[in-house]
């Protein structure tokens, strides 16, 4: 069938939409390396911007890191460009075992398989290990993958309300009948940076015979005492059977994701994970470079410190200038503005500030919690956290919106 004129209207007319809505996403083209200070093209065809990276994955600073940008030239030019191939067939490194053997030892886990992203990760773990019989029981706020997941298994599904242990612990009871229960949540909730209660999800799986499952991208490096994740975070390493994670974000920020844990569940991901099966390996650009970050982990917690110390001070300090900021200690700050339009308004006013953050709306949080997500970087140094934090004050106080409550935000702006 062509795509015809009926067709086309209806999707120009779904974009007026969304973009008179205010919830029109706009890509901003950065024409130098990802750092704390960057090059920004915005809008499309506009002079080049120096601004201070807000929003970025890069909890370590370690995507242009000297060490891991050598160890990256390194692969390229002793194993190659890529491996044109899956690993089953002849896509297989002694590199990519070794990466694997790395990351296993750093999460404290028996086993890891890499996948080409954690998206593929979560495409897989629940579909290649569960039937009709099994069940996944599900935090209600987890990530997009996981619900895909889900999805992609014939397995049935639940969900347990945010947090809520006590309404987890009902759907355990409820599901004992099931030959395999698995509970599924996000170590660190990507949105609020909330992190979740593993030590008493780790209780309830022993007490209700079921399997945890952890999706930690956004933990894993930085998150607990040496930084091994929100399992260590939580006091409950070598409890969970199945962690995702990704090499995309504070491990050096390219591509790339693995499942890690019980060595016979990687070993089934190796025979029936299908995003495994039949996507490329990763290429060993990445694999060597990502090996060099684990390195540098295991070698100082120096990093990780500074990103604590960052995220302790710009939380204080935001919250003192009264925003209205959701509590935590993780490097994810929301600062919450519950009406989309005025979350993209404020976004471009900060980047008329010298400050790069973007607002968030529905679909990718709830309609009604829109906010700008603020993310910390132990590559931000005092002069860009104090400058940041002098431009949302400017900004906030434009908008009215210091000290006022989610209720006086809402009736002067709406949800």
């Amino acid at each position: 069938m062509v795509y015809s004129k009926e067709a086309q209207e209806f999707f120009s007319k779904e974009l007026k939409e969304i973009e008179e809505q205010g919830l029109f996403k706009e890509e901003r083209y950065i024409h130098s390396p990802q750092s704390a200070d960057i090059e920004v093209e915005y809008p499309a065809g506009a002079e080049l911007s120096a601004v201070i990276n807000m929003c970025a994955n890069n909890y370590l600073g370690l995507s242009s890191h000297p060490e891991v940008l050598q160890a990256a030239h390194d692969g390229l030019e002793e194993r190659g460009y890529g491996m044109s191939s899956v690993r089953f067939i002849c896509g297989t490194q002694d590199i990519h075992r070794e990466l694997e053997e790395k990351l296993s030892d750093f999460l404290g886990t028996e086993d890891t398989i890499l996948f080409s992203s954690c998206m593929d990760a979560n495409a897989a773990v629940f579909e290649a290990i569960l039937g009709k019989e099994d069940i996944v029981i599900c935090d209600r706020l987890n990530h997009a993958s996981i619900i895909d997941g889900i999805r992609l298994a014939s397995s049935q599904q639940d969900s347990y309300k945010h947090l809520d242990m006590k309404h987890l612990e009902k759907k355990l009871q409820l599901h004992q009948d099931k030959r395999f229960r698995v509970i599924a949540t996000d170590g660190v909730f990507s949105m609020d940076g909330d992190i979740a209660p593993l030590d008493a999800i780790c209780d309830l799986a022993d007490k209700y015979d079921a399997m945890v499952m952890l999706d930690d991208s956004h933990a894993t490096g930085f998150m607990g005492r040496t930084g091994r994740g929100s399992h260590e975070h939580c006091g409950v390493m070598g409890r969970i059977d199945l962690l995702t994670t990704t090499l995309g974000k504070a491990l050096g920020g390219a591509s790339g994701g693995c499942i890690s844990g019980r060595k016979e569940l990687i070993e089934m991901y190796r025979q029936r994970g299908r995003p495994y099966l039949f996507s490329n390996s990763v290429p060993p650009v990445i694999i060597s470079a990502a090996g060099r970050v684990i390195d540098l982990l295991s070698r100082t917690t120096e990093r990780r410190d500074q990103l604590e110390e960052n995220t302790r001070y710009f939380r204080e300090k935001m919250t003192s200038a009264g925003f209205d900021i959701r509590p935590g200690v993780h490097p994810i700050v929301p600062i919450m503005l519950y009406n989309a339009k005025l979350a993209q308004d404020v976004a471009r006013d900060m980047y008329a500030e010298g400050i790069y953050v973007i607002g968030f709306s529905f679909p990718v949080v709830p309609k009604g919690q829109a906010r700008i997500r603020v993310q910390l970087s132990a590559g931000h140094k005092q002069k860009h956290l104090d400058k940041a934090i002098s431009a949302f004050i400017k900004v906030g106080k434009k908008y009215d919106i210091l000290h006022k409550s989610k209720e006086e935000i809402i009736e002067k702006y709406g949800m």
